[in-house]
């Protein structure tokens, strides 16, 4: 295991704010009693076991969730199953390790875990020797750790980067190799719980779905299919699993250190004991029961690359695409991402009124203005401080957007970017690439339930709430038409994780992932076919032209077409 041992840096200011933060800030979301009950069962953690030689680490106990039926257990399988009891500190005191940052949450849990052990004969005494051998007060990511476990489990805390000081963001990026890209809180969570485990140790957490697909996941995927065996996944979108409800949805996994295996994978259970203690006896099953809805897997975790765990006939098809066609941008698309200005209230404005030479402000379309499937622009602009080449504009040169900027300079200047380059102070965060207003362009909007492609002709930028793509080589409008189909759904969905409501992001990194024919080799009635299509906006005559364009199967018609599949069976 990676010592982590702590530095010569002064975090106790850091430590103060992150201690004091409130629920929402802290990341804590509280989870049901089922499915800590269910959690356990999963881990092996149960009474008829022997659990007082198990050594089980609970790394953000909160309001002990998860602490207080692991107590729970271990005290009644001690009292069950231990020939001798005569000496409960030295038999109990390494079998939990309990950590927490929150004072007010220690405290609280503290006093019912006390409680507790009383109720289950432990004297006062002996009651707290064991929870001050048993809690850790700290930052897990920061404290020491004395040993290794043969558990861990838990809900770690949602948090993102953008809410931990710098100073404690540096250490956390130098400690943990996870930490990448935008990954949230409970990622370093994961990489030190696994790294905290014995051979064959387990770890059981619930926490948000997203890094198993999305970019900031990759360095953990790649961790865990190294070294670590994926051995249950249990899809809990839509259901009450938390005492609040989450914007993304959560799953459960199971993770062993150890050689990789088959993966059993459980969806949506009904959220009650009985039926969770029955799914959990059919995971860990030496054979899956006939009959059962668990589905077991070989190959999710291969390097880094995002896992699938559902719609497997929707899967077999992508990849067949896969094989078939190269990614999107090598079929001479670009996909982008409208502009972020980190100041909108300056620079966006009405297009007639904000007061800056004509020559520095575009037409922009949002996403309020694509909602019918067509643009209906509703009068914004953007400011443009950029000259074509890229290089800011000199504001003697524009007295207009000078003495517009100054007037809202103490809001400009308040920006990350602004800070981190004093001279660039009044750029946007983006840059704004002027030519891009007029080439046509196809305008998708973030999370949305079904693919939105919206086509604009090219008078409009696009803000960063959209992403757009263009070709050299396609006809846009025809791209329209393959995308629209069902296609851009399809990829999106096995590569995204949902949203509260069932809905995906159509983010960049998952546009990206379509496969398509280079149009050079599209034969010129399938091309005919495809504009047409677009054109009158007849999403059956596009899945028909898009299903001869793909050569796809009435299998694959039907994998993709889902409850609407008979829109793909036009002759």
């Amino acid at each position: 295991m990676k010592q982590l041992s702590l530095p010569l840096l002064d975090f106790s200011e850091a430590g103060k704010h992150s201690a004091n933060r409130s629920v929402e800030e802290r990341g804590a979301v509280f989870t049901r009693s089922e499915i800590v009950e269910f959690i356990l069962d999963l881990v092996g953690y149960t009474t008829d076991r022997p659990l007082y030689e198990f050594h089980i680490l609970e790394p953000s106990f909160g309001d002990g969730d998860f602490l207080l039926p692991v107590v729970e257990r271990l005290l009644t399988a001690y009292q069950a199953n231990s020939l001798d009891r005569s000496n409960s500190i030295v038999q109990l005191g390494s079998s939990i390790r309990a950590v927490e940052l929150h004072q007010e949450s220690i405290k609280n849990t503290r006093a019912r875990l006390l409680a507790l052990l009383r109720a289950h004969g432990v004297s006062e005494d002996d009651a707290h020797l064991l929870l001050d051998a048993w809690i850790i007060e700290g930052d897990f990511l920061l404290v020491e750790l004395p040993e290794t476990f043969t558990h861990a489990v838990g809900n770690p805390p949602y948090v993102r980067q953008e809410l931990i000081p710098d100073i404690l963001m540096a250490e956390y990026r130098a400690r943990y190799s996870t930490i990448y890209d935008r990954a949230d809180l409970y990622v370093p969570f994961i990489e030190r719980c696994l790294l905290s485990l014995e051979p064959e140790g387990l770890l059981g957490f619930i926490c948000a779905d997203r890094w198993m697909k999305n970019k900031y996941g990759s360095p953990l995927r790649e961790m865990i299919a190294d070294r670590y065996h994926l051995a249950y996944y249990v899809d809990m979108v839509g259901t009450p699993a938390f005492h609040s409800e989450v914007m993304a949805y959560p799953a459960i996994t199971v993770i062993k250190r150890g050689k990789s295996g088959p993966t059993r994978i459980a969806h949506r259970p009904q959220i009650d004991r009985n039926t969770l203690a029955k799914l959990a006896q059919t995971l860990r099953a030496s054979a899956i029961p006939q009959g059962s809805s668990v589905v077991e897997v070989t190959g999710i975790a291969k390097g880094n690359e995002p896992w699938i765990l559902q719609s497997f006939d929707q899967l077999a098809v992508v990849r067949r695409l896969e094989k078939d066609y190269p990614v999107l941008e090598d079929a001479g698309c670009r996909v982008g991402i409208g502009v972020a200005t980190g100041a909108d209230k300056v620079f966006i404005g009405p297009f007639n009124s904000l007061d800056v030479e004509e020559d520095r402000k575009l037409p922009l379309v949002m996403t309020r203005d694509i909602v019918d499937g067509t643009v209906q622009w509703q009068g914004l602009g953007v400011i443009n401080p950029f000259h074509n080449d890229g290089s800011l504009v000199e504001l003697s040169a524009y007295p207009k957007l000078a003495r517009y900027l100054k007037e809202h300079a103490d809001m400009i200047r308040q920006r990350n970017c602004a800070k981190k380059n004093p001279m660039a102070w009044y750029r946007t965060i983006d840059r704004i690439y002027p030519d891009l207003v007029y080439r046509p362009k196809l305008l998708i909007p973030d999370i949305k339930g079904e693919a939105h492609i919206v086509y604009e002709d090219g008078h409009f930028y696009p803000h960063h709430n959209l992403y757009f793509i263009t070709s050299e080589e396609w006809d846009v409008i025809a791209l329209q038409a393959v995308l629209r189909s069902g296609i851009a759904k399809l990829f999106v969905s096995i590569y995204s994780t949902r949203m509260r409501g069932g809905y995906l992001r159509f983010q960049a990194q998952y546009l990206r992932r379509i496969r398509l024919p280079r149009w050079q080799d599209v034969p010129k009635t399938i091309q005919k076919a495809l504009v047409d299509a677009a054109k009158v906006g007849n999403l059956e005559a596009c899945n028909h032209a898009v299903s001869d364009l793909y050569r796809l199967t009435p299998e694959e018609k039907a994998a993709i077409g889902g409850n609407n599949s008979e829109d793909w069976q036009l002759a």
